[in-house]
């Protein structure tokens, strides 16, 4: 579609999302209001492999998350929107939502993330912790998403040593969307979570 007019811590993530993205999310800084929010993800569009409960849909960045752990300077303050999810005790999710003044600057931002989620694994990590990180590909949907993780793997840990990431972008014209997945138990519900990915992107409008 075109423009419109309107962790746990099985290891310590370094790094922010690439410098690029300021830049490109510059512009969007000044803006004074707040647009219409775009659609967001109900608790049934998640996988019903797990039981999922869910706090309201908040204005903000909401907490950082795995590798995003530094977001950087000039980042939009307005027309960003975050919803937690979590489960009894092992899984946590989230969305985030961001729309951007034009559709350039949300290419330039989904683009940057992606490559920031790819990188996660390159990263340094706690003493005996150990990354690997996964290309779960293309989710087809609107300006399209890409879906990504990461196990990590604690040699010292006493219990649950290993910890599972999923990350997906996603994009429809001026607005992008990140929908992130946790947890220490199970592998990673990729088939599922691509799904909800598609899901996200399509209620954006």
């Amino acid at each position: 579609m075109g423009v419109r007019s309107r962790v746990r811590g099985g290891c310590v993530l370094l790094g922010a999302v690439a410098l690029a993205v300021g830049a490109a999310a510059g512009p969007a800084v000044a803006a004074d209001q707040w647009r219409p929010r775009p659609g967001t993800l109900y608790i049934s569009d998640l996988p019903t492999t797990e039981s999922w409960r869910a706090n309201p849909v908040v204005r903000g960045w909401g907490e950082a998350y795995g590798c995003l752990a530094g977001w950087p300077e000039g980042k939009p303050e307005v027309n960003v929107w975050n919803r937690d999810f979590t489960t009894a005790e092992t899984a946590f999710a989230q969305q985030k939502v961001i729309a951007f003044g034009t559709e350039a600057e949300a290419i330039a931002y989904a683009d940057a993330t992606r490559r920031d989620f790819a990188d996660c694994a390159n990263r340094p990590q706690e003493p005996g912790v150990t990354a690997t990180g996964f290309d779960h590909g293309v989710v087809d949907v609107e300006e399209g998403a890409t879906l990504q993780g990461m196990r990590t793997f604690d040699a010292n840990a006493q219990e649950r040593p290993d910890f599972n990431y999923l990350w997906g972008v996603g994009r429809d014209g001026d607005t992008v969307t990140l929908v992130l997945w946790s947890s220490y138990w199970g592998e990673p519900p990729v088939a599922a979570w691509k799904n909800t990915l598609k899901k996200a992107v399509t209620k954006l409008y």
